[in-house]
Formats: structure tokens, sequence, C-alpha cells
């Protein structure tokens, strides 16, 4: 089992910052591929970015960052230039296939979710 605590959201201005974080508890952290989703209201949950070869969402790409220290069994995403469009619940995950941690249904274990509001 892996647990996934997420932090950092909040209200922000569009064009703000916030960066969150992920803390992972249990099995052997750099074992797994981590990856951030987000899911507004009424949407499907969608991927976001992935620490394996740092991949990103189109929309993101450029504007988010993520990153991962190991040795804090942590993951963190960066984002810069908010939208009011990338407001949204997010969710930290983590899966043993890296080649599909940006796949909602390969995903084994998620967070509870942080929740991202963007004022225009």
């Amino acid at each position: 089992q892996v647990q996934l605590v997420e932090s950092g959201g909040g209200l922000v201005q569009a064009g703000g910052s916030l960066r969150l974080s992920c803390a992972a508890s249990g099995r052997t952290f750099s074992n797994y591929a981590m990856g951030w989703f987000r899911q507004a209201p009424g949407k499907e949950r969608e991927f976001v970015a992935a620490s394996i070869n740092t991949a990103y969402a189109a929309s993101v790409k450029g504007r988010f960052t993520i990153s991962r220290d190991n040795a804090k069994n942590t993951v963190y995403l960066q984002m810069n230039s908010l939208k009011p469009e990338d407001a949204a619940v997010y969710y930290c995950a983590a899966t043993t296939n890296p080649a599909s941690v940006n796949i909602v249904t390969a995903i084994d274990y998620w967070g509870q979710g942080t929740q991202v509001t963007v004022s225009s």
C-alpha cells in the first residue's frame, strides 16, 4: 500500500502561482512513477503531468513543472501563470507502470485531492 497526501491548494488570482506537494508513505517511493491529475466539476479526471520523462498535458506545458524528491518521498507540482480553466481538484497518483502514468485507469494509488481555485 502507498498513502498519498496532497497539500498546497488554495485560492489564487489568474496569473498567480501555487506549488502543490504530495507526500508518500508506505512502499518504496522510488519504485513508483508519479503523476498529477485534475478534475473540474462536471468533467472527467484528466492527466496533468508525470515525473517519468517529465511529460505534461498540452494545456499546462510551459506553465507547470513537476519534480520529485526521493529522499523526502515527495512529488511537487509548481503551477505558474494560472488561468481560471486550471481550477480543479488536483490529485497525486502513483503507478508501478511508468508507461501508463498518464492513464487514469492505470493508476494504482490516488491521493485525496487538493482544491485549486483561480479567480479571474
